[in-house]
């Protein structure tokens, strides 16, 4: 799949998004070829140089350990029989071959079938917001060959049910202007907890002098703002998240170390703007706890990717959830006790969950246990875990001092 496919070559010209310059007349396409790659490449983490899509593990002579599995078919999603999902509380969101599932006690069932859907997240009030890809053709002005035409595999953001209903279109990457017409990408859609604000990532308004880095999109006025945050070309940024009470953003920055990539989580005060390093490089794909006082995260390694949990306030790693670098896109509970996240054995990707006990912070594992079976999930796009806010824990309320009959709050013991 490309950016664009043209119908006949277009000369060279300025711009070129990811510092990659062919001298011959196949630039643009060359370019967005290069550009829907790279964006992909970020995507998946290949920048820290440990893709965990591999067929099995690796042993330490390089050769693979594992046989290949084959995948459920496309249409299917099974849930093994003996598998915690009888007990699941809430409801899992996650992809496969380009269509967004749900997963309950009662079983997994597909809510979309365009083929092109990924980047589930949660709104503020239980709806799922997500990228659709899709295709057109266009017409755009490059050099001096004039009006060429091109099909543009553009991104559309949407809102949809749980049940699959209600589908609304938020925005999508396409734009006009005095060359014809082009898009830009939109990647990660994560809303903030007062539905005002969605952190993503696109290289708008000028892909062709762009890369893609960290925008804020406003829901009322529609327009896409640039973060202005540093980055190291042609690399950009990934993975937004907020924190829940929604002071916090925290998104990875692409960094490089040597001819290896070195993401690093940072922290934005949402006030002030203001950011700063949380942890060290190595670390990507945050996701805060619900009490906002943890993260899981994907920790890379010379063996791959596993799932950590991190303190939230200093960075440190508190606890290796996983030790296969097989594992990746860890989410939380929103009861704050399980942790799931995908897992790849054989070439396929499936979910699965594991249960946190004893004190925070140094916690307890239970056996990680499967909640789909041979899927082929999309690896590139993370579950998320949604449950009705009914049906959360209440916070005990603060008790109120007695006043006496003089008017002032009784004194309290120390």
């Amino acid at each position: 799949m490309s950016r664009g496919q043209a119908s006949g070559a277009r000369p060279a010209g300025k711009g070129d998004p990811y510092g990659l310059r062919p001298s011959s007349s196949l630039i643009a396409p060359i370019a967005s070829v290069v550009g829907l790659l790279l964006v992909a490449w970020i995507s998946i983490s290949l920048l820290t140089g440990n893709l965990p899509f591999h067929l099995g593990r690796p042993a330490a002579s390089g050769a693979i350990v594992g046989p290949a599995r084959t995948p459920t078919p496309s249409n299917v999603v099974e849930v093994p029989s003996q598998s915690p999902g009888d007990r699941l509380d809430g409801t899992l969101v996650y992809a496969k071959a380009g269509n967004l599932w749900v997963q309950d006690a009662s079983g997994a069932r597909q809510i979309t079938s365009t083929g092109g859907d990924s980047m589930p997240s949660l709104t503020p009030d239980g709806r799922i917001l997500y990228i659709n890809t899709t295709s057109r053709a266009v017409t755009f002005h490059y050099g001096d060959h004039g009006a060429v035409k091109y099909t543009a595999t553009y991104p559309t953001m949407y809102e949809i049910n749980l049940d699959g209903s209600g589908r609304k279109k938020l925005t999508d990457g396409l734009f006009s202007n005095g060359l014809g017409t082009w898009f830009y990408w939109l990647r990660e859609p994560v809303m903030s907890p007062d539905g005002k604000t969605i952190a993503l990532l696109s290289d708008a308004p000028k892909p062709y002098n762009s890369n893609v880095v960290l925008q804020y999109y406003n829901v009322k006025s529609g327009k896409l703002t640039r973060s202005g945050v540093p980055e190291v070309p042609p690399l950009g940024q990934q993975d937004p998240t907020w924190s829940p009470d929604g002071s916090t953003l925290l998104y990875v920055h692409n960094g490089r170390d040597g001819p290896r990539g070195a993401p690093q989580i940072m922290r934005m005060d949402w006030k002030t703007k203001k950011y700063k390093a949380l942890t060290g490089p190595g670390y990507n794909g945050p996701r805060y706890s619900p009490d906002g006082r943890y993260l899981v995260a994907t920790k890379t390694s010379t063996l791959g990717t596993d799932v950590v949990i991190l303190d939230a306030k200093s960075g440190n790693e508190l606890l290796k959830v996983t030790d296969d670098g097989q594992s990746w896109g860890g989410v939380w509970s929103p009861f704050g006790d399980e942790i799931a996240y995908l897992h790849i054995e054989g070439g396929v990707t499936d979910l699965y969950v594991v249960k946190l006990s004893g004190t925070p912070g140094a916690w307890s594992l239970s056996r990680p246990d499967g909640l789909t079976q041979s899927a082929g999930l999309d690896g590139a796009s993370p579950p998320v875990w949604y449950v009705p806010p009914s049906q959360l824990p209440q916070p005990t309320p603060t008790a109120t001092p007695a006043t006496p009959a003089g008017g002032s709050p009784a004194p309290s013991g120390s």
